[in-house]
């Protein structure tokens, strides 16, 4: 059975109430933002593309056909918490640290470093990102994210965790009472499959 313990989603802040005890990474990040969001403080689908396009050309050993506006309106939807069809502050931290992260492991799984992550080195990563699934579910991963050869490229794999973590996040919040299983409205059901 899937196991992960996510964090809970990131609380949406203001902007302007910034903490006055704000670490200096903190600050940083929030600095590095202010210069990616634009005038509006939120970071679109496009913007989102533009700056994972810049971050890939950088390291040449992640491969990648580029990420493209689909798979960025998708990684927005799953971290928009506010359903302002953006990520604010909070939303975008999460979302970068994760990235971070999960590049970390992407290189350190790509044994035969080909650029891509093949089926048999995808359970290890998924599992050093904190995603303990059966191989039921890995087999369609790999069906759904990689290509014919069963390689994953480093956009499918940073599509694929945000949307794993998005859903085992919205599984949690709708497990009040921590039994392992969900009830949903056909209306919940609609928001947590068509806004993704």
């Amino acid at each position: 059975s899937a196991q992960y313990n996510p964090e809970p989603p990131p609380p949406r802040s203001h902007f302007s109430n910034i903490e006055a005890n704000e670490s200096e990474e903190v600050r940083q990040f929030r600095r590095l933002f202010t210069q990616l969001a634009g005038d509006d403080m939120e970071v679109s689908a496009t913007e989102l593309m533009n700056i994972m396009n810049k971050v890939v050309t950088r390291h040449p050993d992640l491969k990648t056909d580029g990420f493209g506006i689909d798979t960025c309106r998708s990684m927005v939807a799953v971290m928009d918490s506010d359903t302002t069809g953006k990520l604010g502050f909070e939303e975008f931290k999460y979302l970068w640290n994760n990235i971070k992260k999960w590049q970390c492991i992407y290189k350190q799984y790509d044994a035969d470093r080909s650029g891509t992550i093949g089926s048999s080195e995808l359970p290890g990563a998924f599992e050093a990102a904190g995603f303990h699934l059966n191989q039921q579910l890995y087999a369609m991963i790999v069906r759904r994210y990689s290509d014919e050869n069963g390689n994953m490229d480093f956009d499918n794999f940073i599509s694929c965790l945000v949307r794993l973590d998005a859903m085992f996040r919205a599984f949690k919040s709708l497990d009040r009472d921590g039994s392992g299983q969900i009830r949903v409205t056909l209306k919940e059901w609609l928001q947590l499959t068509m806004y993704s």
